[in-house]
């Protein structure tokens, strides 16, 4: 893609003399950067699974102002593979215990964490240690106080930090935002959400100390950021859950197999929902007093959105939306501004997660405090 080398030098050269000034004084700015070299920034993938296999990988190829440049894999014969054909040198592969090493890499300004959950924070804050801006895969962390270490490593090293959340780049979920704001059909009060697979053998996802939980962490939380989305940014204040009774406690020994949850938020709109890995949905609804829009098939994955509304269907291209994600963190970082999908709607997200799973547990109302 040559005329992008191009077209990066023009949007540099735009820039404003104090933004440049405000630029250069971190290690890996984009004035120090344009300086070195012209340039995409470069991204390395820390975890060579199904998502950066079938979706990251595809999306760097495609992308204007990043692209892929190396690897963090506990597989070296899996990083040469990846070397060839996304044609990054070999020097580039990293184990996960030689992620230190990235702080001499210049090939490298951008590690996406996207390993089990429960290893997004040692990889996160290895990364940002190393001096390279983080993007860290959904859920943030498995606990709120993993993502609160991210964050804390995150500012100490003067990187940029922001979370896998792609839907704020898909055009059908931008207008679910824009609905929430401009209050076109009122303000949302009823929403109902429903995500599930039929998991047939007992994988990571399964196993509480690397995922966190079960479907809540792996589905669930598409819901719940779905549905702050559509409360136009706005945190639950209260939460009420009840586990589903285990039909396979062989398969799911110390994670829930499904869970039923309800969302309470300012003003009284709720958000009643439920995730299972026994039951296949992909559905979300949200309505207010003059209309609704409703997603209904394949709410949350990447494309094949199904989405009426009151006013009638919505019929938008879909787009890539892991290369628009990856694009605009790279534009944040050339251009110094914050994220839209920063680590503090991570944390959130964790905040209400903890409470909803404390709700099922207690049989309780638990308040919600972000």
């Amino acid at each position: 893609m040559k005329k992008s080398a191009i077209s990066r030098r023009s949007f540099l050269e735009q820039l404003s003399l104090s933004t440049v000034a405000v630029l250069g004084a971190g290690p890996l700015s984009a004035f120090a950067i344009s300086q070195q070299t012209d340039r995409k920034l470069g991204v390395a993938l820390a975890g060579l699974g199904k998502y950066s296999s079938r979706q990251l990988g595809p999306a760097l190829k495609e992308t204007k102002w990043c692209q892929l440049m190396g690897v963090v894999t506990g597989s070296k014969e899996k990083g040469e593979q990846w070397s060839k054909e996304y044609g990054f040198p070999v020097k580039n592969i990293y184990s996960y215990d030689t992620m230190a090493q990235l702080a001499d890499n210049k090939d490298i300004d951008i590690v996406y964490v996207v390993t089990p959950n429960g290893l997004h924070a040692q990889h996160a804050i290895a990364a940002a240690k190393a001096g390279k801006h983080v993007i860290c895969e959904k859920p943030m962390a498995n606990t709120v106080a993993e993502c609160d270490a991210i964050i804390a490593a995150c500012k100490a090293a003067k990187v940029k930090l922001s979370i896998g959340y792609r839907l704020h780049f898909d055009p059908y979920h931008k207008e679910l935002m824009r609905l929430a704001k401009e209050k076109d059909f009122g303000a949302f009060t009823t929403m109902t959400g429903d995500r599930g697979f039929i998991m047939q053998t007992k994988v990571w996802r399964a196993d509480k100390k690397l995922a966190g939980g079960g479907p809540l962490m792996d589905l669930g939380i598409y819901i719940i950021h779905g549905a702050c989305m559509t409360a136009n940014g706005v945190a639950p204040v209260a939460v009420t859950a009840q586990e589903h009774p285990k039909t396979k406690p062989e398969m799911f020994t110390d994670v829930e197999e499904g869970i039923n949850w309800t969302m309470e938020f300012p003003g009284g709109a709720t958000c009643t929902a439920q995730t299972s890995y026994q039951h296949s949905a992909d559905k979300f609804r949200a309505e207010g007093p003059k209309g609704f829009i409703e997603f209904k098939e394949h709410a949350f994955t990447y494309r094949g959105m199904v989405v009426e509304t009151s006013r009638g269907p919505l019929n938008f291209t879909p787009p890539n939306q892991q290369a628009l994600q990856m694009d605009d963190f790279a534009n944040c970082i050339l251009t110094n501004r914050n994220t839209i999908i920063p680590g503090e709607l991570g944390r959130r997200d964790l905040v209400i997660i903890e409470g909803i799973y404390k709700a099922a547990a207690t049989g309780k109302r638990v308040e919600i405090k972000v």
